[in-house]
């Protein structure tokens, strides 16, 4: 048995459901997931792969790099949702933390966290997701760890209050997560208890996890933030322009803190 376990209000909240349609109910979300698609699409070491998906939940990740021919292994800390994922043609789900992983070493040749960081609070535990990651992935593998940026809470805020509702995000508790990093879930309704990061940051606890010269790519960058963006993502052409844009801004150093995500690689060593 794990010592480990999720505070219960982040366990309350993806025990509702809503993230699984999360990436798909809106502008936000559908752009969100064709960037992480095109990222790692890129980014993954080849094909046919052994991958890991921590915390992938319902396996909204995992089934597409399943049927993009990749054997994929999901691990979630929320039994219910590792139920959904089980039911996924090609996919393996089973119920683990980030922090302790029920796997054997240097396995898979990419191990992806698009989660997990969000929702530990205390560096060391992040570290040790990292530690974890890099122990599961085989010599020469990828760690790839999605963190939300800590101007994202702000900038939603904004967003919020220009469509006339703050949903639940007060402008104290915007601006102390800038200052602090944390979001409570008592501070708003909208998600749940969180940590928002520095790209330095991330890098850091990288090296300090084992993984050295990190790599860093903006997913949404600041065009997640624009107002119109349904009628951006719905057109074609334009939508085709902007991945493009967002391609050639990707790795822009004074960007990377820009947008809500931000997607941190590493090659583990040999």
């Amino acid at each position: 048995m794990s010592e480990w376990r999720l505070e219960d209000e982040i366990e309350a909240y993806y025990r509702r459901g809503d993230e699984r349609e999360r990436l798909t109910r809106n502008a936000r979300g559908r752009l969100e997931f064709a960037r992480m698609q095109d990222l790692l699409r890129r980014l993954l070491p080849g094909e046919g792969l052994k991958v890991l998906d921590v915390g992938g939940a319902t396996g909204v990740h995992s089934a597409w790099m399943a049927a993009d021919g990749h054997d994929v292994t999901l691990v979630d800390p929320v039994e219910s949702q590792v139920a959904v994922a089980a039911r996924l043609p090609g996919v393996r789900a089973v119920v683990g933390d980030a922090r302790e992983l029920p796997c054997e070493d240097a396995v898979f040749d990419a191990v992806l966290l698009m989660g997990p960081l969000y929702h530990l609070t205390d560096r060391g535990q992040r570290v040790r997701a990292l530690a974890e990651a890099r122990r599961c992935a085989r010599p020469g593998g990828l760690v790839a760890a999605v963190t939300i940026n800590r101007t994202a809470g702000w900038g939603d805020y904004l967003l919020f209050k220009a469509g006339g509702s703050d949903k639940g995000l007060s402008a104290e508790a915007s601006l102390r997560v800038i200052r602090e990093g944390v979001l409570r879930h008592f501070d708003q309704g909208l998600f749940t208890t969180a940590y928002l990061a520095h790209p330095g940051e991330v890098a850091a606890e990288f090296a300090d996890a084992g993984l050295e010269d990190p790599a860093q790519y903006s997913v949404q960058g600041f065009p997640g933030l624009i107002p119109e963006l349904e009628r951006l993502i719905d057109d074609p052409e334009v939508r085709g322009h902007l991945m493009e844009g967002l391609r050639l801004i990707e790795t822009e150093p004074s960007l990377l803190g820009a947008g809500n995500h931000l997607l941190t690689t590493a090659v583990v060593p040999a």
